[in-house]
């Protein structure tokens, strides 16, 4: 079933889940039973991330350094399929512009098409300080409204090669968006025209970047309708866990940690830190549902110990 038919169905706010491939040379056993820790909360969906190939630089003995390209975490349609297959879960998996020419997107969407995976999530990607060369007969998605381009010609039957009666996909396309505005963006305005610009392009729905503030994400809804961006945007959370995360999530993910937040995680032992992120988490979620929102999309990647004792208390209030 595509996203957008699980929103249109439900009576009340869904909850979905994000999660991450093993490590190269990992075993998926790991991730397969943080979905099975997940199934008696019933998720509508599981989003499994993509991850391009990245630049690793190691010093050697004599104290040059030599430069490695590797991809840590293969396997997002692999597990895809897994979980589809075991647990029954949609899945959407995501498919990067950074990394890949449009040839392997077109190759990873047919697979995709085949297995039944009917949602996708188009996104950019990060910058991992390793650019694909590209051969003179291949090419590449620029930006996310290029990938969702690429997807909708073949929701349409248009394949990269003139191929004679070649079936249309049907793929459900999400996309990004960032409440507090991409890290590259002059502003928020500019920001939300660039999504404006991918739901144009074809996107069914918008899953945000994590926030801890609801009123960005309030704000971000009220300027995405003023523009004319119509189609459902579903908030995404991440449970603060470690002191660490005060440091780390601004650093990698351009958020803003509320004064009240980093102050008390600032202040507790350390053995407290999830208990408080936990509890922000439950405010949150509760103020989001009660406004109304499709959706809350946790990002959880590879544990579902912390989530569950923020769902708990959802069901329980429904």
């Amino acid at each position: 079933m595509k996203v957008t038919e699980h929103f249109d169905q439900a009576s009340e706010p869904l909850i979905s889940y994000e999660i991450i491939p093993p490590r190269r040379g990992g075993s998926a056993d790991q991730i397969l039973r943080v979905v099975e820790e997940l199934m008696p909360y019933d998720p509508p969906f599981i989003d499994v991330t993509s991850h391009s190939a990245e630049v690793e630089y190691k010093q050697q003995d004599n104290g040059t350094w030599k430069r490695r390209v590797k991809r840590k975490r293969p396997g997002t349609i692999g597990l895809c399929a897994a979980i589809e297959a075991r647990f029954g879960i949609d899945t959407v998996p995501h498919l990067l512009c950074k990394g890949f020419t449009r040839e392997e997107t077109e190759d990873a969407l047919i697979e995709l098409n085949y297995l039944g995976v009917e949602n996708v999530l188009a996104i950019r990607g990060d910058d991992k300080g390793y650019e694909k060369s590209i051969s003179g007969n291949r090419s590449r998605n620029e930006h996310a409204a290029d990938l969702v381009r690429q997807i909708q010609d073949m929701n349409q039957g248009e394949y990269l090669e003139d191929l004679m009666n070649a079936e249309p996909t049907d793929f459900c396309v999400g996309v990004g968006g960032y409440p507090e505005s991409h890290f590259e963006a002059p502003n928020l305005a500019w920001d939300i025209m660039r999504l404006k610009e991918k739901v144009e392009a074809g996107a069914d729905y918008i899953v945000t970047q994590m926030f801890f503030d609801n009123e960005y994400f309030f704000n971000f809804v009220d300027k995405c309708r003023e523009v004319g961006i119509e189609v459902p945007i579903v908030p995404g959370i991440k449970i603060l866990k470690r002191k660490r995360h005060l440091r780390l999530l601004p650093k990698h993910f351009h958020t803003e940690i509320p004064e009240e937040l980093a102050a008390q995680v600032d202040a507790a032992d350390p053995d407290d830190v999830e208990n408080i992120g936990v509890d922000w988490a439950i405010r949150q979620t509760r103020d989001l549902m009660e406004a109304g929102v499709p959706c809350i999309h946790f990002y959880i990647m590879s544990s579902a110990d912390t989530v569950k004792k923020v769902v708990d208390p959802l069901h329980e209030m429904a």
